[in-house]
This record gives structure tokens, C-alpha cells and sequence, in this order.
């Protein structure tokens, strides 16, 4: 008599977690509205950032809680009224009562679900794009002095050492030459920093014009594939349907190709530079000078495959002489801040193990009337 070989018992799947666990272990605070306005959902972190329950917003509603002329009201009525997901940073929040927050408020459209809509608050004024732009816009303003400064003090005698070395080694032997030629090769390496930085010195408002975008980033690849990223991959995501940018073709040249040569010093040999683009709806950011919201759609980004710049100086990257690689001179993202500055656009670095974006943020150009 045969036994039937005993079959072991499969391992019991873990159960889901319940969508309300979910919901409410976003550390984020967030709102769920319905078609009629009313909140039919609000997490923890709402309940805590708002100082109020979801059973009492769910009652008396959740605009009482703020000012009839509240941006955060606001807000909400543009994006339900036009359909389109929309984000602003660096808001001043008052709250009834008196109390005030700085925030990034977020309103999201959910898929398939007409009229319903996320509101969210990211309480993070500290890292806010407004307050890297105007970090960089700092920077570049220091960078234009010191530059100003430096060019003005010592490009001038350069020219001076250099024809006195020249003469001096028509008059020596030739070990002496050596000595004269390493002069000279020094002045110039020091001559072409001081014209680098003489970019910082122009003042000016740049002369802006209807640009394609794609057409300033092939002109880049095409520079870069024929000289310093000749043994590099380049890839390419383009939203072909991109309106124009209003800009200056050569300055935008300049900055790209200034990112693109730090991603390829970045990346491992035979790696990959990827460029994209993209149309970012409602997307926009509170200038500092008007309080107005500015629209920023048009996102660009260059994406290596290094480890990025290290840690120590991610809150300075775009400052003038900070620099990470052996001989550096700390300029060339300086200089990509200064223009982007010049568009009234914003750059941001996001660094993640094996992968670094830098992505610029710009205007498009106006309609013709």
C-alpha cells in the first residue's frame, strides 16, 4: 500500500494594507475635495498642519479655515475652473486665528474622476525653488564683482609679463628658455581664466527672441559629440510639440554646453548623457520682487550617470569658485546660473545614487498679439 507524498503548505500572502492606512501614513498633508468642494477626505498630516479634524472640516468645510483672499483659495478655484493641475511655492499661508505657515501647495486632478481633486501642502519653504533662485541670483551678482574686480586688476600687467619673458628668453640658453616658456604657458593659462570670468561682468540685459529649444540642445550635441564627449552615449526625450522659449541663442548655447562637459567629467567612461524635455502645466513660482506667480513650463534636463557633486557643497553649487574636481575652477555652474537668471528661469540639481539631473526651468515666449 502506496502513501501519497504530503504536499507543503504554501506560505499565506501578506494582507494589503487598507487604503485608509495608506492615506493616512502620508507624510505629506493632503485633502481630498469632491465635484461639490467639500472635503471628503483629509489625512494625519492634514489634520496636524491644519490644526483642525477631518470629521469638523468634513462639517463646516475647509476654505473656513483660510481668508476669502487666500492664495490657497484661489488656487483651487483656478484649477477647478480651468481643469489643469497647478502648483505654487513659497506661499505665506494665513490661517484664521492669526497663525501663518510657509508652504507648497499642490492641486492635482484625479485621473477619471471628474471634478475631484488632491490639495496638498508640502511645508518646505527652506528648500523652496524660490529660495535656490535666489541663492543663485546672489551668486551671480557676487560673481559679477569679483569678476569686475579681478579683470580690471590683472589681465591688464599680463600682457606685460608675458613680453618680458618672451624677451628675456631670446637672450638665454636653452635650459634658460624652459624656464621663460613655463612663464609664458602660465600667463596664458591665467589670461584665459580671467577671460572666462570676464562673462560674469556684463551686466547687461540679454537680448532675448523667440528660440527652439531643440535646436540650441542639437547644436550642443553636436558640439560635444565632436569634441569632449566624443567616447560618450547621448539619448534624447523631446516633447515635440514644445512652444518656442524667448531667449539668447548664444547664451543658452553656453549654459547647456556648460552642463553637458560637467556631466560627461561626471560619468564613467562609455557612459550615457541623456537630454529631455518637457511641458510642465501649472507650474509656477512666487517672485520675490512683485509677489506675482510666475509661470515656468518649459523644464530641460541633462542627466548623467555619476554620482553627482558631493554633499558638502550641494547648498553652494551654484556659487562662484565652489568646485568639487581636482583643478576646478568653480565657474562654469556659476555661469549657468547667471543665465538662467538673465531668462528669469530657475536650475536645481537633484542627485541620486548612480544618477544626477540638472534641471532648468524657463518661460516660454509670449504669443504675438
Amino acid at each position: 500500500m502506496t502513501t501519497a507524498a504530503a504536499v507543503p503548505a504554501r506560505p499565506r500572502a501578506a494582507a494589503l494594507p487598507h487604503p485608509t492606512d495608506i492615506w493616512n501614513a502620508l507624510p505629506a498633508p493632503m485633502l481630498l475635495l469632491g465635484p461639490d468642494g467639500r472635503v471628503a477626505l483629509a489625512n494625519s498630516a492634514a489634520e496636524t498642519f491644519l490644526n483642525v479634524s477631518q470629521t469638523l472640516m468634513m462639517e463646516k468645510g475647509w476654505a473656513q479655515l483660510f481668508p476669502e483672499d487666500s492664495p490657497v483659495r484661489a488656487l483651487v478655484d483656478e484649477a477647478r475652473a480651468s481643469r489643469t493641475d497647478i502648483a505654487a511655492y513659497d506661499l505665506v499661508i494665513e490661517f484664521l486665528g492669526g497663525r501663518r505657515a510657509r508652504a507648497d501647495v499642490l492641486v492635482g486632478r484625479l485621473p477619471d474622476q471628474d471634478g475631484w481633486l488632491a490639495l496638498s501642502f508640502q511645508p518646505r519653504a527652506v528648500t523652496s525653488l524660490v529660495d535656490r533662485q535666489k541663492g543663485q541670483q546672489g551668486a551671480a551678482r557676487s560673481a559679477e564683482g569679483v569678476a569686475a574686480m579681478l579683470a580690471h586688476e590683472i589681465k591688464n600687467p599680463l600682457s606685460g609679463i608675458r613680453g618680458a619673458a618672451q624677451l628675456l628668453g631670446e637672450a638665454l640658453d636653452q635650459d634658460s628658455r624652459e624656464l621663460t616658456g613655463l612663464i609664458i604657458s602660465e600667463v596664458d593659462r591665467v589670461r584665459a581664466l580671467i577671460d572666462r570670468m570676464e562673462g560674469f561682468t556684463d551686466t547687461r540685459p540679454p537680448s532675448l527672441t523667440q528660440e527652439n529649444i531643440h535646436a540650441v540642445l542639437g547644436h550642443v550635441r553636436m558640439l560635444a559629440e565632436a569634441g569632449f564627449g566624443k567616447d560618450m552615449q547621448f539619448r534624447e526625450r523631446y516633447d515635440p510639440s514644445l512652444p518656442p522659449v524667448l531667449g539668447n541663442r548664444d547664451a543658452l548655447i553656453q549654459a547647456f554646453l556648460n552642463l553637458v562637459k560637467n556631466a560627461v567629467e561626471a560619468s564613467p567612461p562609455g557612459g550615457a548623457i541623456t537630454l529631455t524635455t518637457a511641458f510642465r502645466q501649472g507650474f509656477r513660482v512666487r517672485a520675490h520682487a512683485t509677489g506675482a506667480r510666475i509661470s515656468l513650463p518649459l523644464e530641460v534636463c541633462v542627466i548623467d550617470e555619476g554620482e553627482g557633486p558631493p554633499q558638502t557643497i550641494a547648498d553652494h553649487l551654484f556659487e562662484p569658485f565652489v568646485s568639487a574636481k581636482p583643478g576646478g575652477t568653480g565657474l562654469g555652474l556659476a555661469l549657468v546660473a547667471k543665465v538662467v537668471g538673465d531668462h528669469g528661469g530657475i536650475v536645481e540639481c537633484d542627485r541620486q545614487p548612480g544618477r544626477t539631473v540638472f534641471r532648468i526651468l524657463l518661460p516660454l515666449a509670449p504669443e504675438p498679439r
